[in-house]
């Protein structure tokens, strides 16, 4: 799971970006060692169908949908003929749905958006405003979904199949509202390898961060000492899951009292 790739990310992206050199490093060895980039919606459809993957599939994400995208990952995802899928963030893109002040860097338009579908990314929906979905309630969490899905499917012709949670967070009644909203499947984080058991709406995926260096990349890619690498990230998720557990009850009570 990427985020921003460039030289110099806005601080409140920084950590969660990676350097153009990293990227192209991290993609090489890909390549060295075998492995097959497929799309989110490709991954998906096999494990429904029973069909077999390539030799050692792994899925390249880019969520919310930075400029530095089409700028530094792409060429290299073109020189190795790599797919991809981006999620994007529709109401941070550049252009007639911008919602101004909202995007935590210089973001996509919807013509380069058009331009990475066209070099063989899959475009999914990461919602319109980015918010936490659990959070929400069903009024919104409809029109964060099916709005990103309406403003994608016009503007590249194509409804998106694929998507991704804000933040990773969801909850049953997310999922659902996700799969009601037309989507074939979603991705978490997580920070671990996908898996078929955890089910088409909560597939899971690592994180790759401007401080993965290499030889971290290389054995979270083989599948090694990944508990190790996300014990803090953890650690964070489920205490925070706590906290947000906890709003979600005291907005029921008050609900119930109003």
């Amino acid at each position: 799971m990427y985020h921003a790739v460039g030289h110099a990310p806005a601080a409140a992206i920084r950590a969660l970006s990676v350097s153009p050199e990293a990227f192209a490093d991290q993609m090489s060895l890909l390549a060295e060692r075998g492995f097959t980039p497929v799309s989110t919606a490709h991954l998906a459809q096999a494990w429904r169908d029973g069909a077999p993957l390539p030799l050692r599939p792994v899925l390249i994400t880019f969520d919310d949908g930075y400029r530095g995208v089409r700028e530094h990952a792409l060429p290299v995802l073109h020189r190795h003929g790599f797919p991809s899928t981006l999620f994007v963030t529709t109401g941070w893109l550049r252009g007639a749905y911008e919602i101004d002040g909202a995007a935590l860097d210089t973001m996509l338009d919807w013509d380069e958006v058009r331009e990475l579908a066209a070099e063989g990314a899959e475009i999914g929906g990461h919602s319109h405003t980015h918010p936490q979905l659990d959070q929400l309630p069903d009024d919104r969490l409809r029109y964060e979904l099916e709005h990103c899905r309406e403003l994608v499917a016009e503007q590249l012709g194509v409804r998106p199949v694929s998507f991704a949670y804000p933040y990773g967070y969801s909850d049953r009644r997310v999922r659902r509202a996700v799969r009601s909203a037309g989507f074939a499947q979603a991705l978490a984080v997580g920070n671990a390898s996908a898996d078929p058991r955890q089910g088409p709406f909560a597939l899971r995926r690592m994180t790759v961060r401007r401080g993965t260096g290499i030889e971290e990349f290389a054995r979270l890619v083989e599948g090694r000492a990944i508990a190790r690498a996300f014990a803090r990230d953890r650690a964070l998720t489920k205490a925070y899951a706590l906290v947000r557990g906890s709003r979600r009850l005291v907005r029921k009570a008050s609900r119930a009292h109003v």
